[in-house]
């Protein structure tokens, strides 16, 4: 024999679940409505105002990388690197690419026509640092080096004719004297007697 319920009994766990998730009152935001006004308005004038300004900087901070990685590495081409880079921004970024790219390249034609593959600016930055005698002996010989082969491969700018003139009579750094990078050992006291 079957027991059943009566209809009311099977519709009160469906009435009980209904009657929880039905809210009493419906807000849409936890902020009072005038509250959510001034709210609102503030949210807007920062997107119209300071979302545009803070993503062309950084736009233009992407944009001008590859000009900075080739100042970093003396890059011998840098100032067309640069020259990339603002045509990229005005082209909307699609040169961006071939400017990172051309940034990280080592010009080995550059080197071969030019003796070296460093920008002037790197020399006459070596130049002041061998003149304050910041250089040991060993960087100026490789400056005199590539100043020399540079020379031999055609006319020198005027600028490094000058470096050159500063390096010959430019003394090297003192070495200061190089410690053991061993272990500190202590003297351990020898234990004498028993006790």
């Amino acid at each position: 024999m079957k027991a059943t319920l009566p209809v009311t009994a099977m519709r009160l766990p469906l009435l009980a679940l209904i009657a929880f998730l039905w809210p009493a009152a419906a807000h849409a935001s936890f902020l009072p409505p005038a509250l959510m006004d001034t709210a609102a308005t503030y949210l807007a004038w920062f997107v119209v105002i300071v979302i545009p300004i803070v993503g062309i900087v950084l736009f233009w901070l992407v944009h001008i990388m590859p000009e900075k990685i080739a100042h970093k590495r003396h890059h011998p081409q840098k100032d067309a690197i640069q020259t990339l880079c603002l045509l990229s921004l005005a082209f909307g970024g699609l040169l961006w690419p071939i400017a990172w790219l051309w940034a990280y390249t080592k010009p080995v034609a550059y080197r071969m026509a030019y003796g070296t593959d460093k920008h002037d600016e790197y020399f006459v930055h070596m130049g002041d640092r061998a003149q304050a005698g910041e250089l040991t002996a060993t960087e100026l010989q490789h400056l005199r080096e590539e100043l020399d082969a540079m020379s031999e491969s055609g006319a020198m700018a005027p600028e490094l004719l000058h470096v050159r003139a500063k390096i010959e009579g430019a003394k090297p750094a003192l070495a200061t004297a190089a410690t053991p990078a061993g272990p500190a050992v202590a003297a351990v006291p020898a234990a004498s007697g028993a006790a």
